[in-house]
């Protein structure tokens, strides 16, 4: 966490991973602690999943900035909040989970958290909220954090329905294809109308297919900026028409110029944090087999 306009330090940023638990299918968490009192104020770029951030901090809560609204504390992140920054100052922790959105769907059983929305936690679930807060800051080990957390979203899951198969098969394709995939091929793939495609997709993810393939295709785009290539390579490998439809598309979805998202400190964290997702998306621009994880 940093103030505006320089390179994030991670060695005063203490992060944890899951070691000793196994996580629930489709989720992915890490800890972050700063120790070090700084001002922060992180451009967080769209991802495509939905983003739980529960915040642990001791005093002064994070507050988020989007959409000419403001939120504090813990909040959902929905798939295109559009531009979106996080601010605050001083020493705090934050434990950020990571929802695929089809498991998200089952896990807040509602779709305006996932629709580019960002919303208190404590609207989400009520005093499930609080509780979750009080049980993870009652222990400092991460290790236990994890397992509250894998506890609770599993709870949820259990007590839900969950999402069609034909859903959950269009978003599959449309991660797999990094955006690519037309709407009539995977309609006729799942044996449904376009337009009842169209309408449970929206109604489960909280966007359309079509939006869905956008914001996976910008997520690869803002990856490989990120890693160095220059916006016109990144444009054709990631079927814009032009350098021109890059640039409109990442102003659309992050509020940032491709150079701002190269430089997006909160993209960096994906090596530290989510290291073997990282591992295979290298892998798989360079077409090396992925390693098996240890």
């Amino acid at each position: 966490m940093l103030p505006t306009g320089t390179s994030i330090d991670w060695a005063s940023v203490e992060i944890a991973v899951p070691r000793a638990i196994r996580p629930l299918p489709g989720i992915s968490m890490a800890g972050f602690c700063q120790r070090v009192p700084a001002v922060v104020d992180l451009a967080m770029v769209a991802h495509p999943d939905v983003t739980l951030l529960v915040d642990l901090s001791r005093g002064n809560a994070l507050g988020y900035d989007v959409g000419g609204r403001r939120e504090y504390g813990s909040v959902v992140v929905g798939l295109h909040p559009g531009e979106f920054r996080a601010t605050g100052q001083g020493t705090g922790e934050c434990l950020q989970i990571r929802l695929e959105p089809v498991v998200a769907a089952a896990v807040f059983g509602a779709s305006a958290e996932l629709g580019g929305a960002v919303v208190s936690l404590d609207d989400v679930w009520g005093r499930d909220a609080g509780r979750l807060e009080a049980r993870l800051r009652a222990t400092a080990s991460w290790d236990e954090r994890f397992a509250i957390a894998v506890e609770m979203l599993g709870r949820r899951l259990g007590a839900r329905p969950t999402v069609e198969p034909e859903v959950v098969h269009a978003w599959r394709r449309t991660l797999a294809s990094r955006g690519r995939a037309r709407v009539d091929g995977l309609a006729e793939e799942v044996g449904w109308s376009r337009k009842r495609l169209w309408t449970r997709f929206r109604s489960r993810l909280g966007i359309g297919p079509k939006e869905a393939a956008r914001l996976v295709r910008f997520d690869h785009a803002a990856h490989l900026l990120v890693a160095g290539h220059t916006a016109a390579s990144v444009a054709v490998e990631s079927g814009y028409v032009d350098q021109s439809h890059l640039h409109r598309e990442v102003r659309a979805f992050a509020g940032l110029t491709p150079a701002a998202v190269a430089a997006a400190p909160w993209l960096a964290i994906d090596d530290i944090a989510w290291p073997a997702a990282s591992r295979a998306r290298l892998s798989a621009r360079r077409g090396e087999r992925i390693p098996a994880p240890r």
